[in-house]
């Protein structure tokens, strides 16, 4: 399940949030594979870490192969420091935490994701 759609770059780390519920809502896998460094870290809800854009990408074609549907919920503002930030969400049941780096071109991945969304 991979359906491409609007890939453009976080341009501050409050859009990451955005653009994974509608890339999230679209299906595609490839696009939120790319909210991510290459090396990332996503928990996962068994208590295992995917590392890696390989691993990420397996949890959410999983994920999305049962046709869920996110919802925005309501984001907090992210929390800057030089080239790291805060990003959370509150959502039904439980709140999402993550850690966004700022990459040389300026734009802004997720390095560590903690989403209570999979649990």
């Amino acid at each position: 399940m991979s359906e491409r759609g609007d890939r453009r770059p976080a341009n501050q780390p409050a859009d990451l949030g955005r653009f994974f519920v509608e890339r999230a809502n679209g299906g595609d896998v490839e696009g939120l594979v790319a909210l991510y460094e290459p090396d990332a870290v996503l928990a996962l809800p068994t208590g295992e870490v995917a590392a890696g854009s390989a691993a990420i990408g397996e949890a959410y074609e999983r994920l999305l192969g049962e046709r869920p549907t996110f919802s925005a919920g309501d984001q907090a503002l992210p929390l800057v420091n030089g080239e790291l930030a805060l990003t959370s969400t509150r959502i039904t049941g439980g709140a999402t935490v993550e850690v966004a780096r700022r990459q040389s071109d300026g734009t802004w991945l997720w390095a560590i994701d903690q989403p209570s969304i999979l649990g």
